[in-house]
């Protein structure tokens, strides 16, 4: 199953419809006054514009929840419960190997 980049376009536009009519319809029930909820819808939309552009510029330079060679690429912020431990620096000794002289 694939989905177009448009689905989800037409997916936040019809979202910040719907969102910003309960904004207004709210706005205006609360005040009584169709111009003011008309100006909170208004507001609504520039400023969640604003701020949803801002939220997903953080995201974007974020590697939270990024898989690289099924990995995760992000390291986390705080470590809860458990202190980092100091590496161990592991040496290699080179063993000779004596053969059994069972070769054909």
């Amino acid at each position: 199953m694939s989905v177009l980049p448009r689905r989800h376009l037409a997916k936040a536009i019809t979202w910040r419809i719907i969102a910003s009519l309960t904004t207004f319809i709210i706005g205006w029930m609360v005040t009584g006054d169709l111009d003011f909820g008309m100006a909170i819808g208004a507001a609504d939309v520039l400023i969640k514009i604003a701020l949803y552009y801002l939220h997903e510029r953080a995201w974007y330079h974020s590697n939270y929840g990024v898989l690289q060679d099924g990995k995760h690429i992000y390291k986390p912020i705080f470590r809860f419960g458990k202190k980092k431990k100091e590496e161990t620096k592991i040496q290699e000794a080179k063993v000779p190997v004596e053969s059994t002289g069972t070769q054909k």
